[in-house]
């Protein structure tokens, strides 16, 4: 079963929250089709949130078909998202060495999911572009510079932070 984190300070809805965690507890595999999800009370418990932010999220999931809810017994989990890898696979290992490198480097939890995302960005661009703040046109690490680490016409580029065997 799924425990919800509630960072009261980090500008997202409460709801969305919720969302977020069990769609990567989905991924993740925490959790299949056919677990059921805590009931609205027990979030309530935990978390100390209105149970009408708890039944938002569970219906904005069910809105997605991700979940249904079951008059008398709860919510349960349709269908799982993604394809994630295992925790025993190279690419999380890849990561996790990538990760403590990062933290070796100085960098803080903040710092690594700003280069994260941008890096996820570069890779997984959107039709909408990218999630964060573009970076002036003039700036050594704008993608648009001819000296950016993203730019492959630029043969010298490296990443800045080189985690695990790329093998």
């Amino acid at each position: 079963m799924v425990a919800y984190r509630i960072d009261r300070h980090s500008g997202v809805a409460t709801y969305v929250q919720i969302v977020q965690q069990t769609k990567q507890a989905l991924r993740l595999g925490l959790l299949r089709p056919g677990d059921r999800l805590p009931t609205a009370r027990e979030v309530v418990e935990a978390t100390a949130i209105n149970p009408n932010t708890v039944l938002k999220a569970y219906r904005e999931l069910e809105r997605e078909g991700l979940v249904e809810a079951r008059r008398g017994l709860g919510t349960f989990v349709r269908r799982s998202l993604g394809a994630t890898p295992a925790d025993d696979s190279p690419l999380r290992a890849g990561l996790g060495a990538w990760a403590a490198e990062a933290r070796a480097a100085g960098l803080d939890r903040e710092d690594v999911a700003a280069l994260f995302a941008a890096v996820l960005d570069e890779a997984f661009p959107t039709p909408d572009g990218p999630s964060v703040h573009p970076v002036h046109p003039d700036h050594p690490s704008s993608p648009s510079s001819p000296d950016s680490p993203s730019n492959p016409s630029n043969p010298s580029s490296k990443p800045a932070l080189q985690g695990g065997d790329p093998s």
